[in-house]
């Protein structure tokens, strides 16, 4: 019998391939569980396709890419968090539990909360900068560890010439995350994995967040936005412990 699989949603203009080593300590922590990681239109395989510029538009896009039925557990990242929250409240058969990682949602947080100042240049006005230098603003907005890790700069940078997200798509996607709103409690359990130090989205986004959800959180003190980048192994044991505290639960 095939084990649960994890389905893996990167956010804003990213695609799969920037899990990097999160998804290798995911495997070797749950040896036995697939893991899916599919990209919405106009990222990564899809980058020449339409971005939706609607969150509830991207997760019908990912829902049929998968051949998979039954549940899932589901672990997105900011806007990727968005779409795990809007595939578990409109498909509740398809997800078993939530893993939401430095998310947001309006009207529990404010526009400015939800994405600090900082980040405008590389995602507003993407065409003013070429594809090196955006992705050397994107790697020291999400990550606290790796801001002057050349060899990784140098892979995201290979990474976008051969998948370029187009300003266009950017947009799109900007506008998908910025129109959706949270309007209901999950029926599923959700863990909320926030870094403290987050320099992309506030802090307390995923407090408030949290709060309105009635879940559990989990905060690393030093990790940027980029959590499954800065410490992986951390963030694959607190899941794991999340995860068998559940099955614990159920039991009882």
């Amino acid at each position: 019998m095939t084990e649960r699989p994890f389905l893996l949603l990167r956010g804003l203009a990213r695609e799969s391939r920037y899990w990097g080593d999160f998804t290798g300590h995911l495997a070797k922590t749950f040896p036995d569980r697939p893991i899916l990681t599919p990209d919405i239109p106009g990222n990564g395989p899809f980058w020449q396709k339409t971005s939706p510029s609607r969150i509830e538009d991207m997760t019908q896009s990912l829902r049929s890419q998968l051949s998979i039925t039954g549940p899932m557990d589901i672990i997105g990242l900011s806007m990727g968090g968005m779409i795990a929250l809007d595939w578990m409240n409109r498909f509740p058969e398809d997800i078993a539990c939530g893993i939401l990682i430095n998310a947001s949602a309006s009207p529990l947080s404010p526009f400015y909360q939800r994405l600090r100042w900082q980040a405008y240049p590389a995602l507003f006005r993407p065409g003013r900068l070429d594809i090196n230098r955006r992705e050397q603003l994107y790697l020291n907005l999400t990550s606290r560890r790796h801001q002057h890790d050349a060899e990784l700069l140098k892979q995201w940078q290979a990474w976008q010439q051969e998948h370029p997200v187009s300003q266009v798509n950017t947009l799109r996607q900007l506008r998908a995350a910025a129109s959706f709103k949270w309007t209901q409690r999950t029926l599923q359990p959700v863990l909320i994995a926030a870094s403290q130090t987050d320099q992309l989205v506030d802090f307390r986004c995923n407090t408030a967040l949290a709060s309105a959800l009635h879940c559990d959180l989990i905060v690393h003190p030093t990790a940027g936005h980029d959590l499954p980048l800065d410490d992986p192994g951390w963030l694959c044991e607190q899941i794991k412990q999340w995860l068998t505290q559940l099955a614990i639960d159920r039991i009882k």
